[in-house]
C-alpha cells in the first residue's frame, strides 16, 4: 500500500494527531498535547501522520540520536493505528516509511521500546524482522 505521509509542522497538523496518539499515550492531557510535541520538537522529535480518506489514521513519533551502542539511530517514540483502522495496513505504511527515512538519515539502526503488554506490537514488530536486542529498564523518581 503506497500512502503519502506528512511531517506535522504546524499547531492544525499535530492537533490532528493528538486523538490517534492519545489510543497510545492517554495519559497526556487533549489539551497539552501540541504544546508537548512542540516542546519534544526543540529536541528533535518529528511527529508523522498518515492520513486516509479525510482523517488521521496512524501517527508515529521519532527522534535522530548517537550512541556508542548502535551509532546514528531512528529512535521511534511513538507508533500506532487508530484502533478502528488496525490490521488494515497502515501501521506497515509508517513502519516502511520511517525504514526509509532511517536510511535517508544514514541511520545504522531503527530501534523503539514497547510496553510488555502489547502483544500485537510485538507480533507486528516481529514480522517486520526487528529483533529483541535487550531489556528497558526504569527508576521512577
Amino acid at each position: 500500500m503506497k500512502m503519502p505521509v506528512t511531517i506535522a509542522r504546524t499547531d492544525a497538523e499535530i492537533a490532528a494527531c493528538a486523538a490517534v496518539m492519545r489510543q497510545l499515550r492517554p495519559h497526556v492531557p487533549a489539551d497539552e498535547f501540541v504544546a508537548r510535541v512542540r516542546l519534544q520538537q526543540v529536541q528533535g522529535y518529528t511527529l508523522v501522520s498518515l492520513v486516509h480518506e479525510e482523517a488521521v489514521v496512524a501517527v508515529t513519533g521519532f527522534r535522530i540520536l548517537e550512541n556508542l551502542y548502535s551509532g546514528r539511530v531512528l529512535y521511534v517514540d511513538d507508533l500506532v493505528t487508530d484502533e478502528a483502522h488496525r490490521s488494515g495496513g497502515f501501521g506497515g505504511v509508517l513502519f516502511d516509511w520511517l525504514v526509509e527515512e532511517a536510511r535517508r538519515l544514514k541511520c545504522q539502526t531503527l530501534e523503539l521500546d514497547s510496553g510488555v503488554q502489547r502483544f500485537d506490537a510485538h507480533r507486528f514488530y516481529l514480522t517486520r524482522r526487528m529483533v529483541i536486542a535487550s531489556h528497558h529498564f526504569r527508576l521512577p523518581l
